[in-house]
């Protein structure tokens, strides 16, 4: 098995004269989770489904656990597991049905007892047997990312899999995925949350009008943007008064007595930012150092706000 469990070079699609991917390049760990963010409209989807055979390119390559989407298509099939933005299951048929009929179609040998392990792991035995048309929306998404386990596939594509989720049941979604990833699988996952991106990938790459504006882990993607900054907090205004003085370049609140420092955050910036303090006997009743989060970091990229863009 590659260490590359998705490698992508070069690709492009189009619909007549718009390029809704033009030309991106990545590639995915093997046994680790990877984001991508963007604006609705940005390409996400359309990547996805090049990815998992639904969509041919018109340029570029793409390969999947080693296997060319566009001359192994079978092959890839073979490994992946999809879950898209709806949970597909068959309201007509009880949980243990919906999931008996993806290990009928995938030919899974022992079938019931795969069938079982499924609805005991996604916390769906005792619901197994009623009608999928009465189980509540997280109950929904958990069947329908049970089904696309059906198999035992090693790459699995989740395409915004907890939209709609109340809070409780989108963190139980991140608990199973982090068990799925801990087993050895690994997970493309697009998402309009950036909460989620932030508590569950390892790699985000940032998707902008076709193209991939930013790479790498959050906490390098954060780093890209300047905004961090500590923030000091006095007893009084004389205090605040005079460390703004002190500190060149400071924005002070007087209502909340808070100054705000531009810093890079790193331990030899706030001694040298305590020291200067303390050299003209000045006390902070409170300091926090402040980095910008996956918004800010979207917004800079992008142009929109995460709200903004899911409304678009």
């Amino acid at each position: 098995m590659t260490s590359s469990a998705i490698a992508v070079s070069g690709l492009r699609k189009t619909y007549g004269d718009k390029a809704v991917l033009d030309g991106i390049d990545f590639d995915v760990a093997a046994g680790s989770i990877f984001s991508m963010l963007g604006p609705n409209g940005a390409g996400k989807t359309t990547t996805v489904n090049v990815l998992t055979t639904l969509l041919k390119a018109d340029a570029g390559t793409v390969r999947v656990a080693g296997h060319d989407v566009v001359t192994a298509t079978k092959d890839v099939r073979a490994v992946i597991g999809v879950t898209g933005q709806f949970a597909a299951v068959d309201e007509l048929l009880t949980g243990r049905e919906n999931l008996q009929l993806m290990a009928d179609l995938r030919r899974v040998r022992a079938g019931d007892q795969v069938v079982t392990r499924l609805l005991e792991r996604f916390d769906l035995a005792e619901s197994a047997d009623k009608m999928a048309s009465a189980y509540s929306g997280g109950m929904r998404r958990k069947l329908d990312l049970a089904m696309t386990l059906v198999g035992n596939p090693r790459i699995i594509f989740l395409d915004e899999p907890t939209t709609g989720l109340d809070p409780r049941s989108r963190r139980t979604m991140w608990g199973i995925v982090r068990d799925l990833v801990a087993d050895g699988t690994t997970i493309f996952l697009t998402t309009q949350y950036l909460e989620e991106a932030d508590q569950l990938a390892d790699r985000i790459a940032v998707l902008d009008q076709g193209r991939l504006v930013a790479q790498g882990t959050p906490e390098e993607l954060k780093r890209q943007i300047p905004g961090t900054h500590v923030r000091l907090r006095f007893a009084d205004l004389d205090e605040l008064d005079t460390a703004a003085r002190v500190l060149a370049g400071s924005t002070r609140d007087d209502q909340e007595l808070t100054l705000r420092v531009p810093s890079d955050g790193e331990s030899r910036s706030l001694r040298a930012l305590l020291d200067r303090l303390d050299e003209h006997m000045i006390n902070a009743q409170e300091f926090s150092v402040h980095t910008p989060d996956l918004d800010d970091v979207f917004l800079a990229l992008t142009g929109h706000t995460s709200a903004e863009a899911v409304a678009q």
